[in-house]
């Protein structure tokens, strides 16, 4: 028998003794007595323990425990002890926590926790500022009622959150957001904002820079362009020298005038202030008028096929569209070798529309893939210099995809060839007439 159960036994065991003799000495009525007596001063013990730890449990946290006495004295060192240990951790994760929101509040960007609905259960400083939130009286709140940009709302409402949301807050003129949602723990989410308004500002002077410098310089080459191909084609030109040195400045020239053409195109892509003018854009001449470009530009030395396998047509640009699929079979052909193939294909992959280029040529290592379409990066530096590209077609096919909701798909490899697709959203289906 345990030490507990045994000091628990003993009064009552010393009482039914004592009761017995006294039954002997005295008889069963005065036994009775002193053992009912006894019984009920132990239990008004055991009850006045109780009143007091009843008493602790309503407010544990403004009083200290009972003493008590006997077996009570053993289980309130107990529940002491727990209760200190208790208020420690409480402190100490009342000091992580209070370590945590300082680190929070220093962090440059905006931090609130979602729940599943989209409730807010904390933020920081930051993003009450980015939001317009107010963390005390805003927590258990849907953002969305306090957030009510459109493109938030969507943003949200999508679930998509793989890349960032670009926010302007249109009530704080120039405040530029980027966005972020990150997935963690039980069904919770992470809003992250960073202020990118000097960001936005800087790639908007660099944006009008380009294009300032480009428009200053077209005329001016436009004008040298001229007056070279005019010495050039002088009758009493005679000097060998002379023609090769003028028909390197034609090139040059002529190569300089295509880039300020890609520079400005870029430029205009990437304004803001100029919104996607949207028709519905008939594919088939549209192939066609690219394919006889294509033919022009090989000029015999390729083996050129069209394929239109859809009858689908576009919502979209018409200019910017042949501007894409020009440039996406132009590369094909500087990149083929001669008598090399290259398809031109209009089909659909499961309901979406999709343009494609394939060719023969000399492929493209893996490494490379994932920056073909950044600004100036070349695969051959060497030789796209050799076949007069100016490094930014693909950059201008990506930004012409972005402006239309479409996917640039690039699979390659080297020596065995290439193909670009451009795949479209069902949306941009046009219906009809």
């Amino acid at each position: 028998m345990s030490d507990f159960w045994q000091r628990a036994f003993i009064f009552p065991a010393v009482m039914l003794v004592f009761a017995l003799l006294l039954w002997a000495v005295a008889g069963a009525l005065p036994a009775a007595l002193v053992f009912g007596t006894g019984m009920a001063l132990r239990a008004f013990f055991h009850l006045r323990n109780l009143a007091a730890l009843e008493n602790w449990l309503a407010a544990p946290e403004k009083q200290p425990v009972p003493d008590g006495s006997g077996l009570w004295e053993d289980a309130f060192s107990q529940l002491n002890k727990m209760t200190q240990r208790y208020r420690k951790e409480c402190e100490f994760n009342s000091r992580a926590l209070q370590q945590m929101e300082q680190a929070t509040s220093a962090l440059p960007e905006g931090v609130a926790i979602l729940d599943e609905a989209d409730h807010i259960e904390w933020c920081n400083l930051l993003a009450e500022n980015h939001f317009g939130l107010d963390c005390e009286r805003d927590i258990g709140q849907q953002i969305t009622y306090l957030a009510r940009q459109p493109e938030f709302v969507n943003y949200l409402a999508t679930r998509n959150f793989s890349e960032p949301l670009v926010l302007r807050d249109k009530r704080r003129e120039g405040l530029v957001l980027s966005v972020k949602l990150i997935a963690y723990g039980n069904n919770k989410r992470l809003l992250i904002s960073r202020d990118i308004t000097q960001l936005e500002r800087i790639e908007h002077m660099r944006r009008d820079f380009v294009a300032n410098v480009s428009h200053e310089l077209r005329t001016p080459l436009t004008v040298v362009n001229g007056f070279v191909e005019t010495l050039h084609d002088m009758p009493n030109l005679e000097n060998d020298m002379a023609r090769r040195a003028l028909q390197l400045m034609g090139e040059q020239t002529h190569r300089m005038k295509s880039l300020v053409d890609d520079l400005l195109t870029l430029s205009r892509l990437e304004n803001d202030q100029n919104p996607l003018r949207e028709e519905a854009v008939e594919i088939r001449s549209l192939m066609e008028e690219v394919f006889r470009q294509g033919q022009l530009l090989s000029d015999g030395k390729h083996l050129l096929q069209l394929r239109v396998e859809s009858n689908a047509n576009l919502l979209g640009c018409r200019e910017e569209l042949r501007s894409a699929f020009t440039n996406l079979l132009t590369n094909a052909i500087r990149y083929t070798p001669q008598h090399g193939e290259i398809t031109l294909r209009w089909t659909e992959r499961e309901g979406q529309p999709a343009f494609a280029v394939q060719d023969s040529g000399i492929g493209i290592a893996a490494q490379h893939i994932p920056r073909l379409t950044e600004r100036f990066y070349r695969v051959d530096r060497s030789r796209s210099r050799e076949t007069g590209g100016t490094g930014l077609g693909l950059a201008i096919v990506k930004h012409i995809a972005m402006r239309h909701q479409a996917k640039l798909e690039v699979t390659s490899e080297e020596g065995k060839g290439s193909t670009f697709a451009l795949l479209f959203p069902v949306k941009r289906i046009a219906l009809s007439q």
